[in-house]
């Protein structure tokens, strides 16, 4: 087959195929952010300070294998392209150290199982990697067009919210099927391993790339391409944002399950929860595509911000006062800021990597990507880190029914004011992202110009 024209309209064939792998990318951003250090804490039983710890030295190692996944991907030339190969190759380790991970290792030594878990996290990490940024590499090589980059990003948001909901909502129902909560988490792992092998996959065989078997490979070094990246301001800008927007969604994410277990004494409506949540995350994808057109992506992303930071506040000075009712009211408008969220950035950032090429005349899509979601990893792990310190300072104690006051209040100050404020220095800061319909378009015009010459 040949490869899709890049710019134009996509057929809704192509948009569903890319799409659908982000089921599995959300299914496990959305599985450990939610789970991973509940799991370490209540279930490997490690201290929360160290299981966090752990987390962030996962994380740290993504600092490695990021980029030079990135550097790997750009100069990639297999009758398969460039990406794709990626998918097939990566999808089996990436379901297994998924199952590996969630399997409880029961080492009795707290230091011990503390090395497990990092070493578990880098494997894990890596598989997700060799999948991840070739993956969202396509990106921008679907289409150039302005409007059906947010459209193409809207399907593959729509997969994603699926495997978001997948990710918050299945766990406990499927931990409890098993006696013990050591066999469901290790079902849990196989079972969502399984879906995250599948729909990379399924990518796999429904997308053509445009043919590069021409296009000479990059011949610069790797500092020297990944310094270049940072020299680009409007990636620049949006990189730290969703960066900021990660890390504050994560305080949350981490945070919830322990809301309702000692706040509510009512761990299963965790998944309500979530559900309620994300679904109204779904429902408001495409009404934020169509938002995103009128008043551009910028002002849509703000909007979500202001949302979801009013959210954390609410929850915070009510919550625990109102009971159990408000506070699933309030997952029901987070999930109008968390599906305006969706979209936008990731609308923004193949912008921002046009910008790049059409300034220096060189394509490194692997290059901005591997840099994007290493920094989305160290947001995600740094809230989880410091959650686990949070934790730790303010005397948590795992799986006690009745937890001190300190330990209570460092649970709702970690769903309320902590993110809340970095809700809003993203706010401020996107607020100088430079690329909007008009600039864009005259950069392709300039590009066109160039071409014809």
């Amino acid at each position: 087959m040949k490869s899709e024209q890049t710019s134009g309209r996509l057929p809704v064939r192509t948009k569903l195929g890319f799409g659908v792998a982000d089921l599995g990318g959300n299914l496990f951003f959305t599985a450990m952010g939610f789970w991973s250090l509940n799991y370490l804490t209540d279930t490997v039983a490690i201290p929360a300070a160290a299981a966090g710890a752990a987390v962030m030295v996962g994380k740290l190692w993504d600092a490695v294998t990021d980029p030079a996944m990135g550097f790997i991907s750009d100069r990639t030339r297999t009758r398969w392209g460039r990406r794709r190969p990626y998918l097939l190759f990566g999808s089996v380790p990436l379901f297994l150290s998924m199952w590996f991970f969630f399997s409880n290792p029961h080492i009795a030594n707290p230091v011990l199982a503390t090395v497990w878990a990092a070493f578990a996290l880098c494997l894990l990490n890596t598989a997700y990697t060799v999948v991840n940024i070739p993956y969202s590499s396509l990106t921008p090589e679907l289409t150039q067009d302005y409007h059906e980059r947010s459209s193409l990003n809207g399907y593959r948001f729509g997969f994603a919210v699926i495997g978001t909901i997948l990710g918050a909502g299945a766990v406990l129902p499927i931990i409890g099927m098993f006696k013990t909560r050591d066999a469901g988490f290790s079902a849990v792992g196989a079972i969502l391993g399984l879906v995250m092998m599948v729909t990379a996959l399924i990518t796999f065989f429904s997308v053509r790339e445009p043919d590069h078997s021409k296009t000479p490979r990059p011949t610069e070094g790797f500092f020297e391409t990944f310094l270049a990246v940072f020299k680009n301001k409007p990636y620049l800008n949006i990189l730290i944002t969703y960066a900021l927007n990660l890390t504050a969604l994560n305080f949350v994410q981490g945070i919830l399950v322990y809301y309702f277990k000692y706040l509510y004494n009512n761990e299963g409506a965790t998944t309500i929860a979530m559900i309620l949540l994300l679904v109204v995350a779904m429902l408001c994808i495409p009404i934020s595509v169509i938002v995103s057109k009128r008043i551009g992506k910028k002002l849509t992303y703000q909007i979500s911000f202001l949302i979801l930071a009013t959210a954390c506040m609410a929850i915070f000075l009510f919550g625990h006062i109102l009971g159990m009712n408000f506070f699933l009211a309030m997952m029901v408008y987070a999930g109008v800021g968390i599906g305006f969220g969706y979209v936008a950035p990731w609308a923004m950032v193949p912008d921002t990597i046009e910008y790049d090429a059409v300034k220096t005349g060189k394509r490194k899509e692997g290059a901005f990507y591997g840099m994007w979601t290493f920094t989305s990893k160290v947001g995600t792990s740094l809230a989880i880190f410091l959650t686990g310190i949070i934790l730790s300072l303010a005397k948590y104690s795992a799986n006690l029914t009745e937890q001190l006051p300190s330990a209570k209040l460092a649970i709702r100050m970690l769903v309320g004011p902590v993110p809340a404020v970095v809700f809003v220095l993203a706010i401020i800061l996107v607020q100088f992202y430079p690329l909007d319909e008009k600039t864009y378009g005259a950069l392709m015009a300039e590009s066109k110009a160039r071409e014809t010459q």
